[in-house]
């Protein structure tokens, strides 16, 4: 799975695709170590930070939930991340989690 439950909610791993003709998942992914990460296209440039900012901004607007619920705990510059997602109402956030990948 490209996410897994925390004791403050949940943490989400994504390879991002910068500068794309538009906002997407695309699939997912799997690594040569197996860990599988959900692929995720961003029309925004990976330079100081945009591409971060619209990628919290369009996770924010799937999941229904504040863009302050989002912080990336690594990958900040690069394609693969970690995002942790801070939510008080993990079985919805998970219901929808689990088909995200599944949409593309």
């Amino acid at each position: 799975m490209y996410y897994e439950k925390t004791s403050s909610g949940y943490i989400i791993r994504v390879r991002v695709t910068p500068n794309s003709s538009k906002n997407a998942i695309t699939g997912i992914f799997t690594d040569s170590n197996q860990k599988e990460f959900l692929k995720i296209n961003l029309r925004a440039v990976p330079e100081k930070g945009k591409a971060n900012q619209e990628l919290i901004a369009f996770l924010s607007k799937l999941l229904h939930l504040n863009k302050s619920s989002f912080t990336i705990v690594s990958g900040e510059t690069e394609r693969y991340k970690k995002l942790q997602i801070n939510t008080d109402s993990p079985p919805a956030l998970e219901a929808t989690l689990s088909t995200l990948g599944q949409n593309a």
